[in-house]
């Protein structure tokens, strides 16, 4: 369970490709304070840590994470949002978050306001119950409110912390991002699809 507030960013420094699985080793300051089996979200991707060398670990992404996700993209030296997984002795700053992504939405056009950044997405249609107005909205890992909802799209808002301590800044037009959308919203929209 995670928050959707990125502690820290890491770089991937190498990729493995073994069968249909992808692993890879990233390097952060928080891979010191890591250990094997525990969870941390990656670009919203919760993923274990398998194996810690001085400052980078090794995690691996099943064929059904790559294809949810856009892992598939990661090379050497991509910029990766963590999160380390949530205490539950504290405060949640952003919103309940699983780390399973459950699409990616594409970059459509950003606007740089004076002091900020607004990003458009488009989704798959299939998704658009999911999204409402000022809902809350995994992207890449990052806890953020959406606005300027349509059928296939919508808009967030960037603020200049998250613009410098994530990977946000450095999405252009064109790129995909990792999306978790609100898991109350999912249970209801269950709840009914079964009536």
């Amino acid at each position: 369970m995670f928050t959707g507030i990125v502690e820290q960013t890491g770089i991937v420094k190498k990729v493995i490709e073994k069968g249909s699985n992808r692993s890879f080793w990233i390097k952060s300051k928080l891979a010191k304070a890591l250990k094997p089996d525990q969870s941390v979200s990656h670009n919203g991707v919760c993923l274990t840590v398998e194996e810690i060398k001085g400052n980078s670990y090794r995690i691996t992404a099943i064929d059904e994470t790559l294809k949810k996700t856009n892992l598939g993209q990661w090379e050497e030296h991509t910029l990766v949002n963590l999160e380390r997984c949530l205490q539950m002795n504290g405060r949640i700053d952003g919103h309940i978050v699983q780390g399973h992504v459950d699409t990616v939405a594409t970059c459509t056009n950003i606007v740089q306001k004076e002091g900020s950044w607004e990003l458009d997405f488009r989704i798959d249609p299939q998704f658009a119950n999911l999204i409402i107005e000022k809902g809350s909205i995994t992207l890449n890992g990052i806890s953020l409110t959406i606005f300027n909802v349509g059928r296939d799209s919508f808009t967030v808002a960037i603020i200049p912390y998250t613009y410098e301590h994530t990977n946000i800044g450095m999405v252009t037009m064109g790129d995909q991002v990792n999306i978790e959308f609100d898991m109350i919203g999912k249970y209801v929209n269950r709840i009914n699809q079964l009536r």
